[in-house]
């Protein structure tokens, strides 16, 4: 079950559909047929967001992609992330996903730690920290490569094995570091990608979310 806190952000950004422009809802309506075309045959369910580091929008997205199958009861979708790069999960992207309401704790320390987030009582924890996108723990075929930043899109001029690539790039809240808008930058792309993801979702034939 979804924490009441995330639950209500989900409830407030599917009424904010209207938010998104016409021609992008056209690109992450691609990423609704390859899971109904998955789904339909019975096939793994796997989604893996690349930003260059591995930092920031690349963890949104793996990280709402399991809150909205949660959110729309959909069974067997599993999410994933990488980056051209490996970093660290930023900082600032784990507190803004605190601030709706993410329980995350570090299990492995270091200068890479490994992360632990939950988002729902009964729900599996997500794990994250910073990789790059063929890391073993990733898929390595039969999956969706859903490019957060254009770095990442350019960078990543070949990946093998993938059904499905495709840009949804979003603007790095990076730019705010150490600014007065650091926090609501954060929060608004956190807000946007998890907005964008639940439309996903939403528009799969047979949500059965209520």
């Amino acid at each position: 079950m979804i924490y009441e806190k995330i639950k209500a952000s989900c409830q407030t950004l599917t009424s904010e559909f209207d938010k998104i422009p016409s021609e992008r809802k056209s690109i992450l309506e691609k990423i609704t047929t390859y899971l109904e075309s998955r789904m339909k045959d019975s096939k793994p369910v796997q989604l893996v967001y690349i930003c260059t580091h591995n930092s920031r929008r690349s963890h949104f997205g793996q990280i709402w992609a399991m809150v909205a199958a949660a959110y729309y009861d959909q069974k067997g979708v599993k999410s994933f992330s990488g980056g051209t790069e490996a970093t660290a999960f930023n900082l600032n992207a784990i507190n803004a996903l605190k601030r709706l309401g993410f329980d995350i704790s570090v299990i492995k320390e270091g200068n890479n730690p490994v992360y632990q987030v939950t988002f729902g009582d009964g729900e599996t924890p997500v794990e994250c920290f910073s990789k790059v996108y063929d890391h073993e723990v990733n898929p390595q075929s039969g999956f969706a490569a859903i490019m957060t930043c254009g770095d990442a899109e350019a960078n990543c001029p070949f990946i093998p094995a993938v059904d499905l690539r495709i840009a949804t790039t979003y603007d790095d809240p990076k730019v705010s570091d150490n600014t007065p808008m650091q926090d609501a930058t954060y929060d608004e792309r956190c807000k946007q990608v998890g907005r964008e993801v639940l439309y996903v979702f939403s528009k799969l034939n047979t949500p059965t979310h209520e």
